[in-house]
Formats: structure tokens, sequence, C-alpha cells
């Protein structure tokens, strides 16, 4: 799927996503988790709420090819 076709705001919040969830996955306990914890359930509501999902484009296919996108962005 051509990247150019995902609006901006959506690869914005699933790669914010993957990166509050990788500093979620190596923080220590002690310190805290909480923030991770809230920042992923936040960006997880923008996610699938977003209006591309309503649209004809918005596919399980689609879902699959922005969280591939946003996964290379923070971790190539």
């Amino acid at each position: 799927m051509d990247p150019n076709t995902f609006p901006r705001d959506l690869v914005e919040a699933q790669t914010a996503w993957y990166d509050a969830y990788w500093q979620l996955a190596s923080a220590s306990p002690a310190n805290g988790t909480a923030t991770y914890r809230r920042r992923l359930q936040e960006l997880s509501r923008i996610i699938a709420g977003h209006p591309y999902w309503q649209t004809p484009a918005g596919t399980p296919a689609a879902r699959m090819a922005l969280k591939e996108l946003a996964r290379i962005q923070v971790r190539p």
C-alpha cells in the first residue's frame, strides 16, 4: 500500500503509538509505567476512531500496512 494514501495525522499517531510502546517496554517498573500506559490508550483511541477507517480504503489490510509503515519509521 502506498504510504501517501494514509492521512498524515493517522501515520503520526501510529508512529507515536510504537514509540510509546517501546518506551513502556524498556521502562523500569520502579520509575512508574502509568504515564506510558495512558499514552498508549489515548493513541489507541485516536487511531481506532480516525475517520479514515470509515472510508472504502479503511480495510483490515490497510490497518496492517499502517502498522508496518509506522513500525519501520520508529525502528528501521
